[in-house]
């Protein structure tokens, strides 16, 4: 095969839940399309990474030229809750099932000994602050149901302390043991939202 198909089938390969197979797929499909769709493609996520960024606050991307993203400029989400997610999927996935209309913080990843994932490398340091400046009341952990999931838990409730009075709660019955937010339904997000136990 061309070097050039062959590099750009391992740079697809390379994305999460994609593998070599499927990123053969893509990028044969994309090649033989006459109707410029490789390079209307191509265009789209070159402006993408240009003005996209995450938002300082949480996480969550949004445009360079915001100082914030939707989600945190939004006056109805101010309603005392806030969200631990580990990243942007998890918000897509609840924002798509309407169970949650707090705000959210995207820790960009799990605590994890193993993958090599420590503290630092997570967006937990400004969180004590953000709890005080936005009035939270509750965190809600909508963590994967794992060892790392529940261990990342747990640091961040010590990091964040119960000086500031908040209730903790986590998603209940529907989250199988070792499960991911992105495999779950609507009706099972719901059910787990609606029966989270505080911690």
């Amino acid at each position: 095969m061309n070097p050039k198909i062959e590099h750009l089938i391992k740079q697809f390969a390379r994305l999460p839940r994609l593998g070599a197979r499927a990123g053969q797929r893509i990028v044969l499909a994309l090649l033989q399309d006459n109707s410029g769709r490789a390079e209307k493609l191509a265009n789209a996520l070159l402006d993408a990474s240009a003005t996209i960024r995450p938002c300082p606050i949480c996480g969550v991307l949004t445009d360079v030229a915001a100082p914030s993203c939707e989600f945190c400029r939004d006056a109805s989400r101010a309603n005392g809750q806030l969200c631990i997610v580990r990243d942007l999927s998890d918000v897509l996935t609840l924002e798509k099932s309407a169970v949650f209309h707090g705000r959210y913080h995207i820790l960009g990843g799990l605590l994890s000994g193993t993958a090599g994932t420590l503290p630092d490398d997570l967006h937990i340091t400004g969180l004590p602050e953000r709890i005080k400046i936005e009035n939270i009341t509750e965190v809600i952990f909508a963590l994967p149901n794992t060892i790392e999931g529940k261990t990342t838990q747990h640091y961040v409730m010590s990091v964040i302390g119960d000086a500031n009075g908040v209730r903790f709660s986590e998603l209940a019955s529907g989250v199988p043991l070792g499960g991911d937010l992105d495999y779950l339904d609507d009706g099972t997000l719901t059910l787990a939202f609606g029966g989270r136990k505080e911690l």
